[in-house]
């Protein structure tokens, strides 16, 4: 079975034009088949507030109305996306810029109101994982922004982490797959205001004693739950560090079953 690199990139690196061109030098030479996943949260929110357009985030998580939706598409599937695309070209690698609605590669449907309405946002529910195969092993690589549709003309905002899981999940039947989430820390933390306490590799025994003993806690417990989670759903293994982890220039966190 061939191995295959989802690597999913944040915000903090696509606000920072050399730490950005930086990992894109080290993505062009990662060897084999890989697709790169992307956000851009910073970047439209910088834009919404340039253009007097309120943003409303709640515990994190960003309300999509109308006029944010026209920012992202523009933003994620326009800008950001094509000039990732651009340098990665440039550097030898043959990417393919993709929204969820190209090819039919990622559905989903608007989030259900419960006690909050969050506006166009998407859950996923389906992968074209034919068409990534088509791409794949056209010698393609997919750099897919954080944009999905509902099958029905509808443009929908979803979690960049979320889609990078369910494309590591959906492939997982016909790759091996490595999942790798770059963040601005060098992994998950033993102590957070120390860089380099990093926890080299973390099991769902291990999780469960760091979460009692509160070292894990806040934001990284959702995020640490996905990662288990596609591990759970046939993906090999999955790496949390800073951008450099994918080139080894830096340790990074591991997580097995």
């Amino acid at each position: 079975m061939d191995k295959l690199s989802v690597v999913k990139i944040g915000g903090n690196v696509i606000e920072d034009a050399t730490a950005l061109q930086s990992f894109l030098n080290d993505f062009a030479k990662m060897q084999g088949p890989k697709i790169l996943v992307h956000g851009g949260g910073k970047k439209a929110t910088k834009m919404a507030e340039k253009m007097d357009i309120p943003v409303q985030m709640v515990e994190g998580r960003r309300i999509t109305d109308a006029q944010n939706l026209d920012i992202i598409t523009m933003l994620y599937g326009g800008k950001i996306n094509k000039n990732i695309v651009a340098q990665l070209q440039a550097l030898g690698c043959n990417a393919v810029g993709l929204s969820g609605a190209d090819g039919n590669a990622i559905q989903a449907v608007k989030r259900p109101i419960k006690n909050i309405d969050y506006g166009f946002v998407g859950d996923v529910v389906g992968v074209n994982s034919n068409f990534f195969q088509l791409l794949l092993q056209g010698g393609y690589t997919p750099v897919c922004c954080a944009i999905t549709h509902d099958q029905k003309g509808q443009l929908l905002n979803t979690n960049a982490d979320t889609i990078a899981a369910t494309l590591a999940q959906s492939l997982s039947q016909y790759f091996e797959v490595s999942l790798w989430y770059c963040f601005e820390k060098q992994g998950v933390l033993e102590h957070i205001e120390d860089n380099s306490s990093v926890i080299e590799t973390i099991t769902p025994e291990k999780y469960r004693k760091l979460k009692t003993e509160h070292v894990i806690h806040s934001g990284m417990i959702p995020k640490i739950d996905n990662c288990l989670i596609a591990l759970q759903n046939g993906v090999a293994e999955v790496k949390i560090g800073a951008p450099e982890m994918i080139s080894g220039k830096t340790k990074h966190t591991t997580l097995i079953l």
